[in-house]
């Protein structure tokens, strides 16, 4: 991928690490662009994770503590999670899996449901805002923890219905 200048995309976006847009030609000649550089009020829980892993090597917290996964997690990141690159800290065997939640005022009955990557980019698009939790879990030990938060959407407010309008549908 070619990286375009910062100036030329527009002020405060910066590097080309943060950049990453892709495009996909839709009906009409829409672009669809993936959002993951639009996320918004971005919590990295590394250190939180890091105390956890040090309380276990210390022996101030045993193993069983800290792989305790719900079976309905472990169900997600069977059928539902992501792949990751990284080995689990806890049993050294198998790779994590990412598991990511989505929360929102907006989002009515799909409030609460693990959602994958590609589905972000279009909910982005659809809704003005909304949470988005990432676990990593890991399916042989029962690891898991929270990886990282983050605001997705397009920032815009939604248009507010009358209660009329609301009730005669």
């Amino acid at each position: 991928m070619r990286c375009v200048a910062s100036a030329q995309v527009g002020a405060g976006i910066g590097a080309c690490a943060r950049l990453r847009v892709t495009s996909r030609v839709w009906g009409r000649g829409q672009i669809r662009r993936n959002l993951s550089h639009m996320r918004r009020s971005v919590v990295d829980y590394g250190l939180a994770r890091r105390a956890t892993l040090a309380s276990v090597l210390s022996g101030r917290t045993t193993v069983t503590d800290v792989c305790d996964a719900h079976p309905y997690l472990l169900r997600a990141a069977k059928f539902h999670g992501e792949g990751t690159d990284i080995t689990c800290p806890i049993c050294r065997r198998t790779k994590l899996t990412h598991v990511t939640y989505v929360y929102g005022d907006e989002l009515g009955r799909y409030e609460g449901r693990v959602k994958r990557s590609p589905e972000l980019d279009e909910m982005a698009l659809e809704y003005a805002e909304f949470k988005v939790y990432v676990v990593e879990v890991c399916q042989s030990c029962a690891w898991n923890h929270l990886a990282s938060s983050y605001v997705l959407g397009t920032g815009e407010p939604t248009p507010r219905r009358s209660r009329r309008a609301r009730a005669s549908e």
